[in-house]
């Protein structure tokens, strides 16, 4: 089922024969990645542009297993100016880019016989989860942080299925229930972003902006649990390896600054996160203090020369509201990229840097978020009418 790939941990450099359930190494403990144990055969553009956008478009690049599929990926690549496009992960089957990765993560544990599913979410990872799990005939488990987790995102949760747990305290306890839980023993297939198998379908977005406009100068995004940050730039990493492009992009990550333990200690040139217990933004998909995927994610952002930054909660809303006066609905933490891209631009972006933003998620995925303006109010069609009109002159 994975004899093409095998995994490595990033930590202490073994590797060893690829298995579903073997999610962090088990001689020290840390992060895997899969990584090909030969070159994929018979891969080219011409080939891959043959085939519907999306996800499995570049089935050759993934595990090779019966697709659990909802036609994600395929995402709109909008232009906001000259060198400047967003790539709208909201369009997604349950909006946002955690699609991409379920598709794989799901398809993988169904060809391995799994029936039940289990992640730590503040949101997203778990309506993207419980959706799939249901097509695929699967149980889902959703562990959140109480009182932390958007009711948009928590409805879809519901409405698929799911079991909730909530716990006291933040994502990153949470996370810990999963891990304490999950295993082959107990049946219950972790699909937080540790599993390295998740992170192989959320490469993909990498391969369709290298698809539809090459490589860019800049690839920014927002990063909370960092798995897409590490993603993103293994699928650049992997095309160029495959001959696919001649070249990489930068990478540039933005956390919200009540939730920035890697920006921080980047910014400072330390080697590890800054870790918080008490992450706090309104950007609810990045509220997380202790990031798992932290090593993935600085190495991505070494080896791209690549740049973190903070952004407060006022310039996400602001961010948040400019992108929806030019017609793009973004949760908070996606326009976090915007912000951040307003704040690095000329300082370290060059306006002449082609650059690529990843809205992570949909507007209305979060929209309590916001605040509503107070209507015009009209007792009367005439009163309504005259209202309008006045306005409206």
């Amino acid at each position: 089922m994975l004899e093409e790939y095998q995994l490595r941990c990033v930590k202490c450099g073994r590797t060893f024969a690829a298995d579903p359930w073997t999610i962090v190494c088990p001689h020290c403990g840390g992060l895997l990645e899969p990584v090909f144990r030969r070159r994929p055969l018979a891969i080219s553009w011409p080939l891959f542009r043959t085939r519907r956008f999306g996800v499995w478009r570049y089935r050759e690049l993934l595990p090779r297993v019966q697709p659990v599929t909802m036609g994600e990926g395929g995402t709109p690549l909008i232009q906001l100016g000259d060198n400047l496009w967003i790539k709208f992960e909201g369009s997604n089957p349950t909006g946002s880019f955690k699609d991409r990765g379920m598709t794989v993560a799901v398809s993988l544990a169904r060809a391995a016989g799994v029936s039940s599913v289990i992640c730590a979410s503040t949101g997203n990872t778990s309506a993207s989860m419980s959706a799939y799990a249901s097509r695929a005939g699967m149980r889902s488990f959703v562990v959140l942080p109480k009182g932390k987790v958007a009711r948009g995102k928590l409805a879809q949760a519901v409405l698929h299925g799911a079991t909730i747990v909530e716990v006291d305290g933040p994502f990153d306890i949470a996370l810990d229930v999963v891990m304490r839980v999950s295993g082959r023993e107990s049946g219950l297939y972790p699909m937080n972003s540790i599993n390295p198998w998740r992170l192989e379908g959320q490469k993909t977005l990498a391969f369709e902006i290298a698809d539809e406009i090459g490589v860019p100068d800049w690839v920014v995004l927002p990063v909370g649990n960092a798995g897409n940050i590490s993603a993103i730039w293994k699928g650049f990493r992997e095309m160029r390896e495959l001959g696919l492009i001649d070249r990489l992009p930068r990478m540039a990550g933005v956390q919200a600054e009540g939730a920035s333990p890697i920006a921080k200690a980047f910014k400072e040139g330390m080697s590890e996160p800054l870790f918080t217990d008490e992450p706090e933004t309104v950007a609810t998909a990045i509220r997380i203090g202790r990031p798992v995927n932290w090593p993935k994610a600085f190495r991505a952002l070494r080896e791209s020369d690549g740049i973190m930054e903070v952004v407060s909660d006022e310039e996400i809303r602001e961010a948040q509201l400019a992108l929806g006066r030019m017609g793009v609905g973004v949760e908070p933490a996606s326009a976090a990229s915007y912000a951040g891209y307003r704040k690095l631009l000329e300082r370290v972006i060059s306006p002449d840097d082609r650059v690529v933003l990843v809205a992570t998620g949909h507007a209305l995925k979060d929209p309590d978020a916001f605040p509503f303006p107070e209507p015009v109010r009209a007792s009367s069609v005439e009163e309504a009418v005259e209202r309008i009109r006045g306005l409206s002159s």
